[in-house]
């Protein structure tokens, strides 16, 4: 069948009530597509990065009672887990899908990251594209819009990056549920592939501070 893009109907699925009504609509409607998006920009990445990459769909095992507010696929140099490393993202909330760059509460590395690039936060602004966001809870549908961070925003977030055991930090763009460009498979898989190619230097810089500490 091939992947045919998002609909409005996809994002609707984050308004259904209850955790095993909204997971099973979530499996039939949104999983299939992680998959197929998986399998393709995993190949995509390990290209990209000149690595083999692996994908992950998010499965939500351990939710007992809340239904998830958001669902994805990771993207990562390991087979059996994405947390801890740095890693891509493709996923959505109920009110819009993100392309992330991601480095969560779980990385090793994020108090080294955040000490290395307030060193040269400067050239990290001027690197990030203006349409591009952030984010410093990957939990949290809310951005903070690259065009309205000062340098000192910027280094706020590095900071906590360094100092906050549960701090986070991803960037790269997301898409209005209601954009055309997400009905559109050949146009949204464009945008995904020059978004990743944009947040390559990230990845690299992390994965080499990665491969250093373990």
């Amino acid at each position: 069948m091939g992947f045919n893009g998002f609909t409005q109907d996809d994002f609707d699925v984050f308004a259904v009530d209850g955790l095993d009504e909204r997971m099973h609509v979530l499996k039939e409607r949104i999983r299939p597509k992680l998959e197929e998006l998986g399998a393709e920009f995993a190949q995509e990445l390990t290209d990209l990065t000149g690595t083999d990459m692996y994908y992950h769909v998010a499965k939500h095992a351990r939710r007992k009672v809340n239904p998830p507010d958001d669902t994805w696929v990771a993207f990562c140099s390991n087979k059996r887990g994405y947390k801890k490393l740095p890693h891509f993202q493709i996923g959505m909330f109920g009110s819009h899908l993100f392309i992330w760059f991601a480095v969560i509460y779980e990385s090793p590395v994020k108090q080294e990251l955040g000490y290395e690039w307030k060193k040269t936060s400067e050239t990290l602004m001027e690197s990030v594209p203006a349409s591009f966001e952030w984010s410093v809870d990957h939990t949290k549908p809310a951005t903070i819009a690259h065009d309205s961070l000062t340098k000192d925003d910027l280094d706020s977030m590095l900071d906590r990056l360094e100092s906050v055991k549960k701090a986070e930090l991803l960037c790269g763009r997301t898409i209005d549920a209601d954009d055309p460009v997400l009905r559109n498979p050949d146009a949204l898989k464009q945008e995904i592939k020059e978004v990743f190619q944009t947040l390559l230097p990230l990845y690299e810089d992390s994965m080499e501070l990665y491969e250093q500490k373990v």
